[in-house]
């Protein structure tokens, strides 16, 4: 087969982990490329790949995908941060596609929109339906553009690769799509979680002001994550156990919509002092994080996977998480849920992990088993294979 995958999601993956779509399709790719390499002894079919990329993209980043059966083609235009006149788009996507002449074309997110007159076959991988579930949490003019390219992308589509059940549930729920044409792939998590961590707490708290035991929250500063949620209960954990408990509320994550808010609410809760927001964190510090908390919180309102509480359990750390969407799908038995809108469940459910040692134990330990489940060689072959259907 000829397989065309849009690989413009990755825009500089060597300084830091990517997030998101950038994540998916950096280690999607690179274990393909393993699998299907002319020299991997399990090989089977010859496949030849196209990997289309943004023109931004440096040249040394592509060279990491250089292979006999890989062909790098680049965009002629940039159009995942401000769009093109529809026209113009269309005429240089479809020229650009149809040159190539592809059994297979996977488009790794809806947002990234096909020409309409493209005539291939289409695979294309769904995340979440967030702004179809949650759309308050969404600006209203984003949440409209949104709905129309995932409507636009699921009747091209041939196949649709859902990230989960609860995305897939989503996809024959709200699109009307065939539930037979749905594949559900799972994402996988990087083997580095798995590892000791060499890096010293000590070292990790000095870098981010970090003073002793601290509970980690990483996500996204946005609605979404219900963040303010997570600092109503810390606060209520905080006053309800005053003395009892010293803990930090460790804030990770790039600013996203609304983010100024959090810094007033930390303020107006009175636990500003116990509150540190770190800003994005990636590379070597991002595993360290997860490996000292005491632990993990994501109380999410809505997910279509929940990357970050695989890699906080790899990590050993003990999770409170949200029984909504994927989450209990993915997290198994191997954490505590809580109703993401009761914040006095939420301060009592800190309250519990902080003060119960063997219980944070045991959750690492089952944690560390469940996310065993889920690797980027697995979601590769899976992807294989749905390609191989299609």
């Amino acid at each position: 087969m000829k397989i065309g995958i849009d690989a413009r999601a990755i825009l500089n993956p060597e300084k830091s982990a990517p997030s998101g779509v950038a994540h998916y399709v950096w280690h999607l790719v690179k274990n393909i490329l393993e699998i299907d390499s002319p020299a991997s002894p399990n090989r089977g079919e010859e496949n030849q790949y196209v990997l289309f990329f943004d023109f931004k993209v440096r040249d040394k980043d592509v060279k990491k995908f250089a292979r006999e059966n890989v062909k790098i083609k680049f965009f002629p235009f940039s159009d995942y941060k401000k769009y093109m006149p529809g026209a113009y788009s269309e005429i240089l996507g479809l020229a650009t596609y149809a040159r190539e002449n592809l059994d297979i074309l996977h488009v790794t997110s809806p947002l990234y929109r096909v020409p309409a007159t493209y005539r291939g076959k289409i695979v294309t991988t769904f995340y979440d339906f967030a702004p179809y579930r949650v759309p308050e949490l969404f600006p209203k003019i984003s949440t409209a553009r949104i709905k129309a390219l995932y409507r636009f992308m699921a009747k091209k589509s041939d196949r649709i690769i859902a990230v989960s059940e609860s995305t897939k549930k989503d996809a024959k729920e709200i699109l009307g799509y065939p539930e037979k044409n749905i594949s559900v792939v799972h994402n996988g998590i990087d083997k580095r979680f798995f590892e000791d961590c060499s890096t010293p707490a000590e070292k990790i708290k000095k870098d981010y002001g970090i003073s002793g035991k601290y509970i980690l929250f990483l996500g996204t500063l946005e609605p979404r994550k219900n963040l303010t949620r997570v600092l109503e209960g810390f606060a209520k954990f905080k006053n309800s156990f005053q003395g009892k408990f010293d803990y930090q509320l460790v804030v990770a994550g790039k600013r996203g919509w609304l983010f100024k808010e959090y810094f007033q609410q930390a303020e107006d809760l009175g636990i500003k002092n116990d509150v540190i927001f770190t800003g994005y964190v990636g590379g070597d510090d991002l595993k360290p994080l997860y490996c000292h908390a005491e632990f993990f919180v994501m109380p999410s309102l809505y997910e279509g996977f929940g990357q970050t509480i695989v890699e906080a359990m790899a990590c050993g750390a003990p999770c409170l998480v949200s029984r909504v969407a994927s989450i209990p799908e993915i997290a198994g038995d191997a954490a505590l849920f809580v109703d993401p809108h009761d914040t006095e469940g939420i301060g009592k459910t800190m309250a519990k992990l902080a003060g119960d040692k063997n219980l944070r134990e045991e959750l690492s330990q089952k944690g560390r088993e469940q996310a065993k489940k889920f690797s980027w060689g697995k979601c590769a072959r899976e992807t294989l294979e749905v390609y191989k259907n299609v």
